[in-house]
């Protein structure tokens, strides 16, 4: 008896499990029709607007940044007579008095807002009417406080009855290659462009892009950069003012450079405190030595020192009554170090010098005719004569 109850039991108790199966199917299938049931899904998806991008979603960070930093960018409108001068297809007869002008445009940033706009020396060069045009059409007469040609920097100030918007000024020294650029300004008279594209190289110096009057390390970018642009700002993805857009090299595609930020920063103070900018000034001609620059001088006929060394920067000429000069620094000497820091490149040495500044000693270490020797040169402010040359 006890076997035959317990296979009974056996029995029912396998038909019960079959159905809370079935059952559990049939749940599971009822709860899965309602689940996907059209009416109800609408009502969820409408429901969520997390799924649904926002305005601000869609946005890039160039959008973004753009939206920050446009307010403060201006285009520079400027005039120059030319008085004394016949040109008949400006409309100007013999007997008309009335002088020609010339109009050009170029870009510029606030970046202070009281109005102190900063744009590039060469779009203010001998304007006598300068007028700058905000994005919501203000239109204010602007003054030159002082620019500096070496430098190609300006500053513009504007009297405004309330605060403009002012950009915010980034760090140069830390861009690298690679980075976003983003170029505002307005090229041939565009106003408000925006172009985008990378760092393409740092510390491009002057003379290596053909502009050997300009003491530079410039930034290089392939956002285009066109006339017109000159003086506004080139920024990085978080908006911040890394140089000024300055220079284009004609026939290239690609190449635009510009002045970094800390460069622009320090003459801008300059110019703002004193209305004029001093530069350090040694007087010396240099080049960064390399094994072909070795043997190029070595066999220069009217040379008669024979230098070994593969690196360092070779002083190539002394002028005459210079700071060089009087130091005692001659043709020939190899600068190993500026002020305990090696040096092998003389945009380094450039660097250095104006970072050193007027009336402080620069402790160099020279090789001369390999001898080591300490020599100590005081800086002084460039000559006038000399403001277009590169010669240290």
């Amino acid at each position: 008896m006890m076997k035959l109850d317990f296979k009974n039991l056996t029995v029912r108790l396998k038909k019960l499990i079959k159905q809370a199966i079935l059952y559990s199917i049939a749940f599971t299938f009822a709860v899965g029709l309602l689940v996907i049931e059209p009416s109800t899904v609408a009502a969820e998806v409408i429901g969520d607007s997390s799924t649904i991008p926002t305005p601000v979603e869609l946005n890039n960070f160039v959008t973004s940044v753009v939206k920050n930093v446009e307010p403060a960018v201006v285009q520079i409108n400027v005039s120059r007579s030319l008085d004394g001068v016949f040109l008949p297809f400006f409309g100007r007869s013999p007997g008309n008095r009335t002088a020609p002008t010339l109009q050009g445009v170029g870009s510029g940033f606030v970046i202070d807002t009281d109005g102190l706009i900063v744009t590039n020396a060469h779009v203010v060069d001998r304007a006598d009417k300068v007028t700058v045009s905000f994005q919501d059409g203000l239109l204010l007469d602007g003054r030159v406080l002082g620019k500096d040609p070496i430098t190609d920097i300006a500053v513009i100030q504007v009297e405004s009855p309330e605060f403009l918007p002012a950009v915010t000024i980034g760090d140069s020294d830390l861009v690298q290659q690679g980075e976003w650029a983003i170029a505002i300004g307005n090229p041939l008279g565009l106003q408000e462009t925006v172009t985008v594209g990378v760092i393409s190289a740092t510390n491009r110096f002057s003379r290596d892009i053909g502009i050997p009057d300009k003491r530079i390390g410039f930034l290089q970018t392939d956002a285009a950069i066109n006339p017109g642009n000159s003086g506004g700002p080139l920024l990085n993805a978080n908006g911040e003012v890394i140089a000024v857009n300055s220079a284009i090299i004609g026939g290239a595609q690609g190449l635009g450079f510009a002045i970094p930020i800390n460069t622009a920063r320090r003459i801008a103070r300059q110019i703002i405190d004193y209305g004029k900018v001093e530069h350090p000034y040694i007087g010396i001609e240099m080049v960064s030595l390399t094994p072909e620059i070795k043997q190029r001088f070595n066999q220069s006929f009217n040379r008669q020192l024979d230098i070994t060394s593969d690196r360092g920067i070779l002083i190539m000429t002394v002028s005459g009554n210079s700071p060089a000069s009087k130091a005692g620094l001659q043709v020939g000497d190899i600068i190993k170090a500026v002020n305990q820091q090696t040096v092998t490149k003389a945009e380094t040495l450039q660097r250095l010098l104006d970072e050193n500044g007027i009336d402080r000693n620069l402790q160099l270490e020279i090789e001369r005719q390999n001898e080591s020797i300490d020599i100590t040169v005081k800086p002084e402010p460039l000559p006038e004569a000399q403001g277009r040359s590169m010669a240290g």
